[in-house]
């Protein structure tokens, strides 16, 4: 079993993982899915997920904590001058 980028995810884990996410909120989830033949379900919606070395970051390496601190940053930087992100 090795990490694979959203791109190379199947169409219908990625889109019920980001409508499962949404329906909680705009923050960092980490979204549990099972697949079974053709369907896809949930397990969990973890609002406080893990990023593991080596293991979440196994993908992006030292650019996934950048990104995800880019996105903390945009979003302060919005909330300070009083836009929604």
């Amino acid at each position: 079993c090795r990490p694979l980028g959203v791109h190379e995810a199947p169409r219908a884990v990625v889109e019920l993982a980001l409508k499962t996410a949404n329906l909680i909120g705009d923050g960092l989830y980490g979204v549990d899915l099972k697949q079974s033949g053709d369907q896809v379900v949930v397990i969990e919606v973890n609002d406080n997920p893990n990023l593991d070395a080596g293991i979440e970051d196994a993908y992006l390496q030292d650019d996934l904590y950048s990104l995800v601190l880019e996105e903390f940053v945009r979003r302060l930087e919005l909330k300070r001058l009083g836009q929604a992100w």
